[in-house]
């Protein structure tokens, strides 16, 4: 692969994990994901730095950052999508926002059904490779998207992928790519785009009534 090539650090911290990864084109430099229940706003910066230096970079050698948006963990959004925005403004490149739920179908053929879980019975779920398009929203089992088209056999990755697949007849599948790998090269498809705004969290339900303990860091204002 070119060293002209666009080289791109990745993250998440939209679930119980700490995920990194350096793309450069279309291979993967390095990639690591440690799984935390908290903590990522410590851990993140230094692994990070790990990633860049174990990949043979620097931050000024980067193109883009590119940071999962959710849904998921809330406070765990908020660390990982301020550090992008933080990130931009003081490398002067661009920071591209990726869903999970887009993430986790990416590199999937044909009609996609991907799903998160989003605890308390409930399903963050949004259908690709539809001539329409979805949004993501949040539902259950009883309340699935009505825009899953009938007789697409769709894949279905993700949280209770089996009893969706059963629902809408379709089958099983597991994601493509690791997660931090698949915002990198999600966000490597957006490159270069000016309709492609800054990263913000997406929340689709309520806070839980519950603080977590890591207090996120606030938003940075373009």
């Amino acid at each position: 692969m070119s060293s002209d090539a666009p080289l791109i650090l990745g993250f998440d911290t939209s679930a119980p994990h700490c995920a990194a990864a350096l793309l450069r084109g279309t291979e993967i430099l390095i990639q690591h994901q440690e799984d935390m229940a908290r903590g990522q706003a410590e851990r993140l910066m230094p692994l990070l730095e790990e990633t860049l230096a174990e990949g043979g970079a620097t931050w000024a050698d980067l193109d883009a950052v590119a940071v999962g948006i959710g849904p998921g963990n809330f406070t765990g959004i908020r660390i990982s999508v301020s550090a992008a925005r933080g990130l931009a403004l003081g490398l002067g490149v661009p920071a591209i926002g990726v869903s999970s739920l887009e993430a986790q179908a990416f590199g999937t053929a044909g009609v996609v059904v991907s799903s998160l879980d989003a605890r308390r019975e409930g399903l963050y779920v949004q259908v690709f490779g539809t001539l329409t398009g979805s949004q993501p929203g949040h539902c259950t089992l009883d309340t699935l998207p009505s825009d899953i088209p009938a007789g697409t056999e769709p894949t279905c990755l993700g949280h209770r992928a089996n009893e969706i697949a059963a629902l809408c007849a379709g089958t099983v599948a597991t994601a493509r790519y690791p997660v931090a790998e698949a915002i990198s090269r999600v966000a490597a498809t957006r490159l270069g785009r000016i309709d492609v705004p800054p990263p913000a969290p997406l929340y689709l339900r309520e806070a839980d009534a519950a603080p977590s303990r890591d207090t996120p860091p606030a938003l940075l204002d373009d």
